[in-house]
């Protein structure tokens, strides 16, 4: 029987609560499984593709099933995208060393620039598994599109951004909660902006197409 009112809300709240907190679990344990190094991104992708399924208004499935299904899946193609992401990381931290041991001028000359790159790359980060999860693409794909996305639209990401640094800044005055809502709710914060990016530049590739196919009509007119 459906639950009306204040009772309604209150077992709405509290089935959300459910699931954010299984999907959680689901990531943290399945990260150990694979001993952490070959166990976090296989893990965030199926995290990733469960709330890829509510951002689309699916509810109705299983959670631990899909979770499952998905870090099978992913399990290599998601750790050679993890390995590019990490070496690409190993790089900026020892640039960050290399500018610190390095001369005033070397500094000057470019902390702006590094400093440039190292936004883009963490910006461009916030597309990565999104955009993983809703196409069919190859790693190299996925690191290019998310890139051109994220130029693209520089208000979501920016919202994006401030969004899930505030909750980090929120999540570490209270470190148990880091159980229960961590990666799930930043997951769900960078989805549904990533997923309405995607959609904008599929609805101006469709404006393109049906464009110059009027254009090419009316050539074949003249």
């Amino acid at each position: 029987m459906e639950t009306h009112g204040f009772l309604g809300g209150v077992h709405n709240v509290l089935e959300w609560i459910s699931r954010l907190a299984l999907l959680n679990i689901l990531w943290i344990f399945f990260s150990i499984l694979g001993l952490g190094i070959f166990g976090f991104f296989p893990a965030t992708a199926a995290m990733f593709s469960v709330v890829r399924r509510w951002s689309l208004r699916e509810m109705d499935f299983s959670i631990s099933s899909t979770f499952w299904k998905a870090y099978k899946k992913e399990f290599i193609k998601s750790n050679i995208l993890g390995m590019i992401l990490t070496l690409i990381g190993i790089v900026l931290i020892i640039d960050v060393y290399y500018l610190k041991q390095a001369s005033s001028f070397i500094q000057q000359l470019l902390s702006v620039p590094f400093l440039i790159l190292s936004i883009l790359f963490v910006c461009m980060l916030l597309y990565v598994f999104p955009m993983y999860v809703h196409y069919e693409m190859k790693v190299l794909q996925v690191l290019k599109n998310s890139f051109f996305v994220m130029i693209m639209n520089p208000l979501s990401t920016l919202m994006m951004l401030v969004c899930g640094a505030g909750l980090m800044i929120l999540l570490s005055f209270a470190p148990p909660l880091l159980l229960i809502c961590s990666g799930n709710l930043v997951a769900l914060l960078i989805t549904r902006p990533a997923m309405n990016a995607f959609q904008k530049i599929n609805d101006k590739q469709q404006e393109r197409i049906v464009q110059n196919g009027k254009r090419q009509e009316l050539i074949n007119q003249e």
